[in-house]
């Protein structure tokens, strides 16, 4: 059964606040295999006119994955999460992720559509600190695969 277009537009709530730390971000360049010092050095990472140490870019999806958790969820989407694989990730930032941050997540449907019964689900998510400073935009992009038939 095709998505609701309907949703497209539709905003959730933004997540309770998620504050970066240092081991997080640590542990999180040590599984994606980075070892610029500024990931893990608060020294290396001042050289470079950071206040603390800084996240890989790929970090953010760790808290924008689950905000999106909230369309995911949403029994009158009717999106069957048992089909659906993971299409695309890009993000944009304004600011690096910084240890101390603490971050919310506001999450938009920004486009439903259907192809060869497969449905595409295009989700935003904003960035932003507790000063409310916009630190980096996600899209995510899920596909859900249409249903095998008997």
């Amino acid at each position: 059964m095709a998505l609701d277009q309907s949703f497209v537009g539709r905003t959730y709530p933004p997540t309770p606040p998620y504050e970066v730390g240092r081991e997080k971000i640590r542990e999180f360049a040590d599984a994606v295999g980075e070892t610029n010092p500024v990931y893990t050095d608060r020294e290396a990472a001042k050289a470079f006119g950071h206040p603390d140490v800084i996240a890989p870019p790929t970090f953010v999806f760790a808290i924008t994955f689950p905000a999106a958790g909230q369309i995911v969820e949403d029994p009158q989407l009717g999106l069957d999460y048992s089909r659906v694989v993971h299409g695309d990730q890009k993000f944009a930032y304004n600011r690096p992720v910084r240890a101390g941050d603490r971050l919310t997540v506001t999450s938009t449907i920004e486009g439903i559509k259907s192809l060869a019964g497969n449905d595409i689900l295009d989700i935003r998510g904003e960035v932003h600190d507790e000063a409310g400073e916009h630190v980096v935009t996600a899209w995510t992009k899920l596909v859900a695969r249409a249903a095998e038939e008997a």
